[in-house]
C-alpha cells in the first residue's frame, strides 16, 4: 500500500491541505480498489473545509488552473492530471425529503461525511495529513466486508435506500462488478423499497443498468434486479420474460433464464454494449406471441418481427439513443432467426445473398448472437449447431467474395435511370431500381454495372420507356 500512497496527487494534496490547515482524506472507490488490487484512476478527496479552495490551490501547484472545473451549486471541483480524475468536496452531512433523492446539505465533519456513504466498502478513507499520513479510517468494518465480499450499508439499509433509491441499483452494480453478495438485511431492504426507484430519473437508472450490462456477467446482475423487485419498476418487458407455463403436460422454456444465459455467453466474447442489448432483447416479444398448439406444442411465431417493433418503444421510454445504435439493435433482433434457417444442408445462394444484403457489416455480430443463442443442455446438440453455424459462416464468406453484398450500393443509380430515359423522379424509377436489386439477389445477373445497365434498359422497355438521345 505504501507505494500507492507515494503518489504525486496525494502528496500534493497533503502539502496544500497542510498549508490551509484543513484535514484532508482520500475516500471511497479509490481506497476500495486499492484493497481489491484493482486499477483506479478516479480519486475522491474530502476536506474538512472548502473543497473548491483546496482544488484551486492543487490545480495551481500542477499548473492546471485553467483546467479546473468548479460546480458551485454542489460545492465540488474536478481536475484531470496525469490520467487521474480528481474530485474535491468539503465534508458534509445530508438529510432527505420523502419525494426527492436530492439531499439537503450542510457542512460537516469527516465522520458526518463517512456516515452519508452508500456502502461500507465505499466508506473507507485514508488520511493525507502530515501527522498520520496513510492511516486507514474504517468506521463501519468496510475492510472486513471487502475481504468477505459483502455489499452492506453503513447505516440502517431501510433508511439508506429510501433516502436515495439509486443506491439500490448501485448495490446490484457493485455486486456484479466485484462478484460480491448483497448482505441479507440489505437485500430485504431493497425488496421493501424497490418501488421508491420511481422517484429516480430514468437516465440515472439506465446509467447504472448499462454498467451492469458491461460487467463480466450481466445476466447475474439482471437476475438480482428481478429477484429484488427492482426490474419490474423500470423494465417490465424483461421482467415479463420470467416464468414457465404448462398445458397438457407440455412446458416452454423459461425465456428469462434463457435470455440471461445468452447474454452471459455473449459477454464472454464481446464488450460491445449494443450487441449485448440485442441479446437482451432478442426474445423480448415471446410473451406477446406465445401460443399453444395441441400438435406442435408452444410456438412463438413472428416474435422477431414484434420484437423489432418493440425495440424502438423500449429505447424511447428508457431514454436510450434513438439513432444508429437503436437501429443496429432492431436489425439484429429482426434477423436473429435467419441464420438458423441457413444451417440446413441445402441452402440457396439467394438466401445467403439476401442475408448479407440485409445484415451488411453487422453479419459477424449477428452470427455471434446466433451462436450464443444455442443454450441446449445437450452437448451433442450444441456441438452439431455450432458446426452448422461454422458451415454457414464459410458459405457467407464465399458468397461475399463472389457477390460483394455487404453494405450494398446499387450499381445503377436513380439518376442513371432518369438520364437514360429522360424522365423525372417517378414510380418507374423505383420499379426499375427494385427489379435490378432483386435480379442481383436472386443471382439472375451479377453485381456489376454492365449487366445492371442492360437490365435497366430491358425493364424500361417493359414499362413503355424509351432511351433518350
Amino acid at each position: 500500500m505504501k507505494e500507492h500512497l507515494d503518489n504525486i496527487v496525494l502528496k500534493t494534496v497533503s502539502e496544500v491541505a497542510a498549508k490551509l490547515q484543513k484535514p484532508a482524506y482520500v475516500i471511497g472507490g479509490w481506497v476500495r480498489d486499492l484493497h481489491l488490487e484493482r486499477p483506479s484512476s478516479d480519486i475522491d478527496i474530502v476536506v474538512v473545509g472548502s473543497g473548491v479552495e483546496l482544488a484551486a490551490m492543487v490545480a495551481e501547484q500542477f499548473g492546471r488552473r485553467r483546467h479546473l472545473k468548479v460546480y458551485k451549486n454542489f460545492g465540488t471541483a474536478m481536475l484531470n492530471y496525469q490520467g487521474y480524475e480528481i474530485e474535491f468536496v468539503g465534508a458534509r452531512k445530508e438529510s432527505y425529503r420523502e419525494d426527492s433523492r436530492k439531499p439537503i446539505v450542510e457542512d460537516g465533519t469527516l465522520k458526518d461525511d463517512i456516515h452519508r456513504r452508500d456502502f461500507t466498502i465505499n466508506s473507507l478513507a485514508i488520511s493525507l495529513n502530515k501527522q498520520d499520513y496513510g492511516t486507514l479510517v474504517d468506521l463501519f468494518g468496510g475492510l472486513d466486508d471487502i475481504k468477505a465480499g459483502v455489499i452492506r450499508t453503513p447505516l440502517d439499509p431501510d433508511v439508506t435506500y429510501s433516502d436515495d433509491p439509486l443506491r439500490m441499483m448501485r448495490a446490484v452494480r457493485f455486486a456484479v462488478q466485484l462478484d460480491f453478495e448483497i448482505e441479507k438485511n440489505s437485500f430485504r431492504a431493497i425488496q421493501k423499497n424497490a418501488h421508491r426507484l420511481q422517484i429516480v430519473s430514468i437516465e440515472r437508472v439506465m446509467d447504472e443498468f448499462n454498467k451492469i450490462m458491461l460487467s463480466d456477467t450481466p445476466g447475474k446482475g439482471i437476475k438480482i434486479l428481478r429477484a429484488s423487485g427492482l426490474l419490474k419498476h423500470f423494465f417490465p418487458e424483461v421482467d415479463g420474460l420470467y416464468g414457465v407455463e404448462v398445458v397438457d403436460g407440455k412446458a416452454h422454456k423459461d425465456n428469462f433464464y434463457h435470455t440471461m444465459l445468452v447474454l452471459d455467453k455473449l459477454a464472454l466474447r464481446t464488450n460491445n454494449l449494443w450487441l449485448r442489448w440485442a441479446a437482451l432483447l432478442h426474445d423480448i416479444a415471446k410473451p406477446q406471441t406465445k401460443q399453444f398448439d395441441k400438435a406442435a406444442g408452444w410456438t412463438f411465431h413472428g416474435h422477431e418481427f414484434v420484437g423489432y417493433k418493440m425495440v424502438k418503444q423500449i429505447f424511447k421510454r428508457l431514454k436510450l439513443p434513438m439513432n444508429e445504435k437503436m437501429r443496429y439493435v432492431q436489425k439484429l433482433v429482426l434477423l436473429h432467426l435467419r441464420p438458423i434457417a441457413l444451417t440446413e444442408e441445402i441452402v440457396t445462394d439467394s438466401a445467403l445473398r439476401r442475408l448479407l444484403f440485409e445484415a451488411g457489416d453487422d453479419i459477424d455480430d449477428l452470427m455471434m448472437l446466433c451462436e450464443a443463442d444455442i443454450t441446449s443442455g445437450n452437448p451433442d446438440k450444441v456441438k452439431r449447431f455450432l458446426s452448422n453455424f461454422e458451415m454457414v459462416r464459410t458459405k457467407l464468406r464465399q458468397t461475399e467474395e463472389k457477390d460483394r453484398l455487404r453494405n450494398w450500393q446499387p450499381p445503377v443509380s436513380g439518376e442513371d435511370i432518369m438520364k437514360t430515359f429522360g424522365i423525372p423522379p417517378s414510380k418507374e424509377v423505383g420499379l426499375i431500381k427494385t427489379a435490378i436489386r432483386e435480379a442481383i439477389l436472386e443471382g439472375d445477373i451479377n453485381n456489376n454495372r454492365e449487366e445492371a445497365l442492360e437490365l435497366m434498359k430491358e425493364e424500361g422497355r417493359k414499362l413503355g420507356l424509351k432511351v433518350s438521345d
